[in-house]
């Protein structure tokens, strides 16, 4: 049994390492329009104004940098 615990927390540690290690995703994302803004400041948080079309649509935010 000690052998297997071992084994199993090298290969949490492997993976552990492996996710610290990347530090960009690659999206592929569908749909019906994309707009590149700027978030800006508000109060403790950020703000991104959409057009008024896409009130009540569904929207995906990417963090690019």
């Amino acid at each position: 049994m000690a052998a297997k615990s071992t084994r199993k927390g090298a290969e949490q540690d492997e993976l552990g390492a492996e996710a610290l290690s990347r530090t960009r995703a690659k999206f592929e994302v569908y749909g019906e329009e994309m707009i590149e803004k700027q978030v800006k400041q508000s109060g403790n948080s950020g703000r991104v104004y959409l057009p008024p079309e896409w009130v009540g649509k569904q929207v995906k935010i990417i963090r690019l940098d």
